[in-house]
């Protein structure tokens, strides 16, 4: 009763309503756990009593063993329930156990749990889902287009016909009946095919049981947009702007401004308190080809978009008699109506919470089959994942509606992105290798030995005495040997290397001999610590081209070679001399 009596106080002081249940379910499972542990003694059980410590350590850190791996449930449970102990510790005429205030404060036993992010939709479930979207949208148009139609062709039902469909729509468009009157119509026995035909579809009889419930419903949907038709318009939204569902679904007709070429919208995010004022401009249809993939399979972008503010006209054209009900709703533009089992009748704000009209549901009504979770959050996933798509890979123009943090948090790790950012690897690894093997500005490798490399070099553009100076290791850098070390391209004319040998295998005048296999190897292992010191970033702008180089030069070994020159360092055999800077780089 103690927590019970906090759990009341806070959710009213508060006004939570989504995760209100939690501290509920939290409160029962305690009380569940203390009447295990105590048995008869529970009953005197007390926050403010000694003993209780042991028990509530045994009960959090018993939580994870009801979920899955990874659940974040049982961390919100342990998190409810001191929640409330530390409120009512806070409050100076209520006593609570000081070991127990202690253990509220302190730090959590359990871990908080993974939460798995969800993946966006595949381009083909997305392209589904946009395409099933103008198909609702325009059957619902064309539902009520014809309803109204066939509403100004009745009478009223006294004077015309209770079975009569103009007649009841007229009666309903006008409110001269009510969706009440319809539970006294004749039985379904006696209504004419047209009727049955219009409750129950083509081909099909209604129960007689819910006939009349059945007919209302559908003479109201027939008048007015019901919740789930409401989902085709959320999803073009979406997909047109780019922004969350609450976003889309969160301005009324106060928030829009029809511009000369495309539409402003005042949008609020409450979980950021963001207002903005956003303009989305219409695209000419010329301008940009249909979207198509390419012979090998390449990810094309959905362009162009369906315009923003076509969508936004066709809702408020459709909402406008549901808005014209309820007058004082003026903060979305997604509302419907909906007839209760009782039969009374309901204008009001989309709510997708109820049974059956949930976007799952709007997705089976379409048969739009997709895999995974079907939740609307996906579907912003699509669009950040086309946009980044567009930006080619630029974070800081992708997330123009967050941070650069947030986006990398919750859209960068999306199966799609992380494909293209393995082309996008793929890519410059291709060039790097590319600028190794074509050696323009890297060393030459020399293979062979004795007299062999005396006459490849020579027959290289070496002088006579160059190649000998080679051979005996009086150009010995160190990872190469150098043609010229007072020629370096990395230092003035006549002045020695300065970067020699971090540099050696970047430079043209560098040549690499087989002697010099094992400093290589020693440098590969220098060069792998750096990867694991500097960021990825940093490595590649650094030592990207010798680390391409290095590698592409020791590809050309044969494993026998490598096991040799691995024998020679291990016996001590070979060492490598490096500048101090070297090995202190990292810390600056």
């Amino acid at each position: 009763m103690q927590l019970a009596d906090e759990w009341t106080e806070y959710v009213a002081a508060t006004a939570i309503t989504g995760n209100a249940h939690t501290y509920a379910q939290a409160i029962d499972r305690i009380c569940q756990h203390v009447d295990l542990e105590l048995g008869p003694e529970a009953e005197r059980a007390s926050l403010a009593a000694p003993g209780l410590f042991d028990t509530l350590v045994r009960w959090e850190l018993s939580l994870p063993e009801g979920y899955a791996p990874g659940s974040t449930r049982p961390a919100m449970l342990a998190s409810s329930v001191r929640v409330l102990i530390i409120r009512r510790d806070d409050h100076p005429g209520r006593m609570v156990a000081p070991d127990l205030a202690r253990l509220a404060r302190g730090t959590a036993l359990i871990n908080s749990g993974e939460r798995t992010e969800r993946d966006e939709f595949t381009r083909e479930e997305k392209r589904a889902i946009v395409r099933a979207a103008w198909v609702s949208a325009h059957a619902t148009r064309k539902r009520l287009d014809e309803g109204w139609a066939l509403a100004a062709q009745g009478r009223h039902p006294v004077q015309g016909s209770w079975t009569s469909i103009p007649d009841l729509l007229w009666g309903l468009s006008r409110e001269e009946i009510t969706c009440g009157d319809v539970r006294f119509l004749p039985p379904p026995r006696e209504w004419p095919p047209e009727l049955l035909e219009f409750t129950a579809g083509p081909g099909n009889i209604p129960y007689s049981q819910s006939a009349r419930s059945q007919l209302a419903r559908r003479l109201f949907a027939t008048l007015y947009p019901t919740t789930l038709d409401l989902h085709a318009f959320r999803v073009l939204l979406m997909d047109a702007t780019g922004y969350t569902s609450e976003e889309v679904t969160g301005f009324g007709e106060a928030g829009v401004e029809f511009l000369p070429k495309g539409v402003r919208l005042t949008l609020r995010k409450n979980r950021a308190g963001l207002l903005r004022h956003r303009a989305f401009r219409d695209q000419a249809q010329t301008d940009v080809p249909a979207p198509q993939d390419d012979a090998a399979g390449q990810l094309a972008v959905d362009w162009p978009r369906r315009q923003a503010s076509d969508v936004v006209r066709q809702l408020l054209e459709l909402t406008a008699r549901v808005r014209a009900q309820i007058p004082h709703i003026t903060d979305t533009l997604f509302v419907s109506a909906t007839v209760r089992p009782d039969y009374s009748t309901v204008f009001r704000p989309w709510f997708t919470e109820a049974n059956g009209a949930g976007f799952g549901c709007w997705l089976d009504a379409m048969n739009v089959p997709v895999k995974g979770d079907r939740h609307i959050g996906r579907m912003r996933k699509s669009v950040k994942v086309e946009k980044a798509i567009v930006a080619e890979g630029r974070i800081s123009e992708a997330a123009d509606d967050h941070t650069e943090e947030t986006f990398a948090g919750h859209y960068a790790q999306g199966t799609t992105l992380r494909i293209l950012s393995g082309r996008t690897i793929a890519t410059a690894q291709q060039h790097w290798f590319g600028k190794a093997l074509d050696r323009v500005d890297g060393p030459t490798v020399v293979a062979g030995t004795g007299d062999d490399t005396k006459g490849t070099l020579e027959g290289s553009g070496l002088s006579a005495q160059e190649a000998e100076d080679i051979m005996t290791g009086q150009l010995d850098m160190g990872v190469s040997h150098c043609k010229n070390p007072y020629q370096s391209p990395y230092s003035r004319p006549g002045e020695l290397c300065a970067v020699a040998p971090l540099r050696c295998l970047e430079c043209r005048n560098a040549w690499i001999l087989p002697t010099n296999l094992p400093q290589l190897l020693l440098f590969k292992d220098h060069l792998r610590r750096l990867r694991t010191l500097l960021t990825p970033q940093a490595f590649t702008r650094l030592w990207g081209q010798s680390w391409v180089n290095l590698n592409a030069v020791l590809e050309e070994r044969t494993p026998e070679d490598l096991a040799q020159a691995r024998k020679h360092i291990e016996a001590g055999q070979a060492v490598l001399h490096l500048p101090l800077a070297a090995s202190t780089e990292f810390d600056a």
